[in-house]
């Protein structure tokens, strides 16, 4: 039986008087992706974004055997947890590997002795990377950036590995590369949430799915049952590879 490394419990997420999130509660083992699919304003962004600790909610949120809900971002950070935007936010006047070595800046701080390691390691998960390593992260092709946000992600050494939308704005062959690469991030021993608007590539790569509608988990169950369901089918694998047409 596989160890539970997070458990959200009844969080609650509001913006005035609009309820964002509402007692949604989900699971994660680890050395598993658990993706997390729904439509747009559904509150996928927010989900993560409150269990980062980006924005307050109310709720249980236990992480590595801790309650973490009344820490701050930089702490939950500290603990293991990563989470990588939509926006991938990359330093794009900066190289690669510039980039790249940034997102071990906390261990550095603290001595850590295995960052060329773990350089390597992003290198031979992302070759391209070694390829490009250079050149400035403001050059590359939208699949290239993404690499990017994820190699530096793990230059981290997370736990937990949080990822928003990581295939948005990329032509077909590039978001089958790019989830390709995720589910390959298993080997790394990392724990995968994943918030993924193509649900029929999200539940091919994950281990355990929810279906997120109006802030609220209206379904759950292994991917593969998800993937056979007739209702999940009927609204949300409709949504191919086809709905991601443009390389940013």
């Amino acid at each position: 039986m596989s160890e539970r490394l997070l458990t959200v419990r009844d969080l609650n997420v509001r913006y005035g008087k609009v309820e964002a999130i509402y007692r949604a509660s989900l699971n994660v083992d680890r050395g598993t992706i658990v993706s997390v699919i729904g439509p747009n304003g559904a509150g996928k962004t927010t989900l993560l974004n409150a269990i980062m600790g980006v924005i307050p909610s109310k709720g249980t949120i236990d992480f590595c055997g801790a309650d973490i809900g009344r820490t701050i971002t930089e702490q939950r950070v500290a603990k293991g947890m990563c989470l990588v935007p939509e926006t991938r936010e990359l330093f794009s006047q900066m190289s690669v590997a510039d980039n790249l070595e940034l997102g071990a800046f906390t261990r550095y701080r603290r001595g850590d002795k295995g960052i060329r390691q773990s350089l390597d390691m992003v290198y031979e998960l992302f070759p391209r990377l070694l390829e490009r390593r250079g050149q400035l992260a403001g050059s590359l092709s939208g699949g290239e950036r993404q690499m990017l946000a994820l190699g530096r992600a793990l230059m981290s050494q997370p736990t937990l590995l949080m990822l928003d939308e990581p295939s948005l704005g990329l032509a077909p062959l590039i978001v089958r590369e790019i989830l390709h690469n995720i589910s390959n991030l298993r080997t790394t021993g990392v724990s995968i949430l994943l918030i993924e608007q193509n649900a029929r590539a999200a539940l091919q790569i994950s281990d355990y799915g929810y279906v997120l509608e109006n802030g609220d988990i209206a379904m759950e169950g292994p991917s593969r049952e998800l993937a056979s369901d007739p209702k999940v089918i009927e609204s949300y694998l409709g949504m191919g590879v086809s709905g991601h047409d443009k390389d940013s």
